[in-house]
Order: C-alpha cells, then structure tokens, then sequence
C-alpha cells in the first residue's frame, strides 16, 4: 500500500499577460492537497479568483502535486465556482491519474479544458 507523502503544499501565482487583456491566471500547487493542508490551499484559491484579471481563465497547474483527498477535491469544487461566479474559467493543468480517478469516482462534473501539461492547449485524456 502506497502512502501518500503528506509534503504541505506550495503554491505561487502568476498572470500570463495576454495580447490586449490577461489571459490566464496561474496557480502552481505542489505537495498534498489533503486534509492536513487544505487550509493554505483554499486560501491561496480564492485570493487567486479575487485577484485574477477581469475575463481572464484561471489554472491550477498540478504538476507537481500527486495527492489529493475528498476534503482538497471539496476546496477544488469551491474554487471552480466561486471561479465561476466571479467571471473566471477555473481550469485543471497535469491533474496526476489519482486526481482523474478521484473525479471519476466522486461523479463530478469535468473541469473545463483539462490539460495534460500547463504549456500545451491539448485537453488531456478523459476518466475512464
């Protein structure tokens, strides 16, 4: 059985200037997103959504994240729609395979424009 690490999160932002307004909003967590952190985690996303530039697209770029559990699942669900009430696209980049299943169990609804790595435009694959 593989345990999970519990490294606490980091997480740095960035906005990707875009030709006329930012394009996208830019949320880099690593470590767990789990019980035990989702606190710094909910933080740093919703200062994320409040500080995003008008229109543009929010990512959290989970490239170097590997873990998550139903209470960091929760803080994603509640960024995406406090996202969504603010006028943001809140999106997932290199979500890990465990994340995907963990989606896939729970029946949640896709998060838009799933990428496989945060440079690319290509969505990544679908839950199975």
């Amino acid at each position: 059985m593989v345990t999970p690490s519990r490294e606490k999160p980091r997480v740095e932002t960035d906005t990707d200037p875009g030709p006329v307004v930012p394009r996208r909003h830019v949320v880099r967590v690593s470590g767990d997103m789990d019980i035990e952190h989702v606190g710094e985690l909910r933080t740093a996303l919703l200062e994320a959504v409040s500080q995003a530039p008008e229109h543009a697209d929010i990512i959290i770029d989970l490239m170097h994240s590997s873990f998550c559990d139903s209470a960091g699942l929760a803080t994603l669900l509640s960024a995406r729609r406090r996202a969504a009430e603010s006028g943001h696209l809140l999106r997932l980049a290199a979500p890990s395979h465990q994340l995907l299943r963990l989606l896939e169990l729970c029946d949640v609804p896709p998060f838009p424009c799933c990428q496989a790595t945060f440079d690319e435009d290509v969505p990544a694959r679908a839950p199975h």
